[in-house]
């Protein structure tokens, strides 16, 4: 249940930063966006199958980096932003999983 409350909170952030980023002025969100992958790998992720994880941090963050999204007219800026937005969490959770294949590691 937590990690569908994680999840929702990153959408909904990585939705508010795509549409609106002027608003978060003192520029917390990305900080939370990504708290809140470290934590999501931490809670949802197999240490030692993170394939799916990190395949999909790949292709999201390259779909983000190729802004693929902006050649759709009027709104394809905006869907460029949330999926940037949404790489950031997801990089984040990468991270993750290294720190916890990194401890599992050294716990033998």
């Amino acid at each position: 249940m937590a990690i569908r409350i994680i999840m929702g909170i990153v959408t909904l952030l990585a939705i508010v930063q795509g549409l609106a980023p002027d608003l978060d002025t003192v520029g917390i969100v990305p900080i939370v966006l990504v708290v809140l992958g470290v934590t999501y790998a931490v809670m949802g992720v197999d240490a030692d199958n993170p394939t799916t994880v990190l395949v999909v941090a790949i292709a999201v963050g390259a779909a983000s980096g190729a802004q693929v999204l902006s050649h759709i007219p009027m709104v394809g800026s905006y869907l460029d932003a949330i999926v940037a937005s949404l790489s950031m969490a997801l990089y984040a959770s990468v991270i993750g999983v290294l720190t916890m294949r990194i401890v599992n590691h050294l716990k033998g």
